[in-house]
């Protein structure tokens, strides 16, 4: 059985920086993508950030470009979400998510197959 355990979520002033982690197991993970969404309350769950386990490809959301860097450590089956400049507007709760046995990174909630519990980012302004 798949796990996705995210941490590093908290509280942080307008400008700073954050680095959430998300820790894989039951599955080694080697061709499969791996991303990043978020939900605001009263908003629908959008994409942030996404990477080819394989090959180490990345796609961001425009909102994020430049400001948030996505990774991945294989030995460790965990990957990463470095948030630097963050805005009040980045504010939501983050969630991991593995779409299994993919080459292309998608950006819609419903073509990912497991999902962590989320963990809480809010930025103060």
């Amino acid at each position: 059985q798949v796990q996705l355990v995210e941490s590093g979520g908290g509280l942080v002033q307008a400008g700073g920086s954050l680095r959430l982690s998300c820790v894989a197991s039951g599955r080694t993970f080697s061709r499969d993508v791996m991303g990043w969404f978020r939900q605001a309350p009263g908003k629908e769950r959008e994409f942030v950030a996404g990477i080819s386990v394989s090959d180490g490809r990345t796609k961001y959301t425009t909102s994020v470009n430049g400001r948030f860097t996505i990774s991945r450590d294989n030995a460790k089956n965990t990957v990463y979400l470095q948030m630097n400049s963050l805005k009040p507007d980045d504010t939501a709760v983050y969630y991991c998510a593995a779409d299994l046995d993919k080459n292309y990174i998608f950006t819609i909630s419903t073509y990912y197959d497991y999902w962590g519990q989320g963990t809480q980012v809010t930025v103060s302004s």
